[in-house]
């Protein structure tokens, strides 16, 4: 099989809210990767009640139930546009966690992850296994309730979601996107630890100011998560849409893998920090790419002094794999990441050079 090369990706960033994505075309969307704003969390409200009047009414009359419900019925509309864009076959990746609040001195937890699955099915989406996120941001001394005393101390919450769902039956592949796919592929031991059902990333926050954005604070995934995803549910080549594109993590782990993207968010102040991330591209991508080599040739390393057997060799670099689904993946560097308007940007692509590294 010959090597795929991704000549160029486009990225595109819309100050426009996702509810409505009259700019994309049914089925025009291979991966959505998103974290959206979490209904019953306090820094969230002010969004959900410009949205929509029942919300602030419920909030302010102390009924959780209602805000709860009024909040997801204005996420529902972005679910539902995601089922349009997405073509068949394709996934819908939501991070979310689910939120503690007290309300009218009621203390409850709101699952905002089982909601969103029960819109999603409504929509037609087929739900399948999702991982658990352990983001372990919460001090361990960290008491919600009465402390030492029962039976009014209640369970820490260090967890979020990933749910994984997907639009109709299995992807089916062109006879060019099968190449692709073999170019796509990823390292045994990755796979090993990327499908996990639970994983272990810290995860970032990040305070913004001067910067022109309209709120100060973000609860963004570290691009880490961002790149796997995006790895483990595309090809070379696909568009991954983020209707809640915040500082533009998805939309750089897009980039980096070589797939298009395409974001949306109301914040202008925002996305120029995304635009900025991807105009910042190249050093990145170079990070990435050594790192997950080096780890691979020091997994191969240890394999050998174990003397555990090693069939394969990878025809484009010729260094040591573990199965035959392996001998085809390829990496691309990114060149350069270019704006060819405000908020339009292509990235340039070439084979990743090895440094000498497959010869350790």
């Amino acid at each position: 099989m010959k090597e795929i090369l991704v000549p160029e990706t486009s990225h595109i960033l819309y100050n426009s809210d996702s509810r409505k994505m009259a700019k994309l075309s049914d089925e025009s969307v291979n991966l959505v990767l998103t974290s959206p704003p979490y209904p019953m969390v306090e820094m969230w409200d002010d969004l959900f009640k410009s949205w929509d009047k029942n919300t602030k009414s419920a909030l302010a009359k102390n009924l959780g139930n209602e805000a709860f419900e009024a909040m997801h019925l204005q996420l529902d509309k972005v679910w539902k546009e995601c089922f349009r864009v997405l073509k068949e076959g394709g996934i819908l990746l939501v991070n979310i966690g689910d939120a503690t609040r007290s309300i009218g001195g009621e203390f409850s937890l709101f699952s905002n992850h089982s909601r969103i699955l029960w819109a999603c099915r409504n929509f037609g989406f087929t739900s399948l296994p999702d991982i658990l996120w352990r983001k372990q941001t919460n001090s361990p001394t960290k008491f919600m309730g009465s402390g030492m005393f029962p039976v009014g101390a209640y369970v820490t919450y260090e967890h979020e979601y990933i749910l994984v769902l997907r639009k109709g039956g299995l992807r089916k592949y062109s006879k060019s996107e099968t190449e692709i796919r073999r170019n796509s592929a990823f390292f045994w031991e990755e796979r090993n630890v990327w499908f996990s059902d639970v994983w272990d990333l810290k995860g970032e926050r990040q305070i913004f100011k001067d910067v022109g954005a309209s709120r100060e604070r973000t609860a963004a995934f570290p691009l880490d998560f961002a790149y796997r995803l995006v790895n483990m549910f595309s090809i070379k080549g696909d568009t991954v849409l983020d209707p809640f594109l915040g500082t533009g993590t998805t939309s750089l782990a897009a980039l980096l893998s070589a797939r298009n993207s395409i974001g949306y968010d109301v914040d202008q102040g925002i996305l120029e920090i995304a635009r900025k991330k991807l105009l910042g591209a190249v050093n990145v991508s170079s990070r990435i790419l050594q790192n997950r080599l080096q780890s691979h040739l020091d997994f191969i390393s240890d394999r050998k002094k174990q003397k555990k057997e090693i069939s394969h060799k990878n025809k484009h670099y010729g260094f040591p794999v573990i199965t035959s689904q392996e001998t085809e993946l390829t990496f691309e560097s990114v060149d350069s990441s270019l704006e060819s308007e405000h908020f339009s940007l292509k990235a340039n692509y070439s084979r990743f050079n090895l440094q000498n590294s497959s010869k350790k």
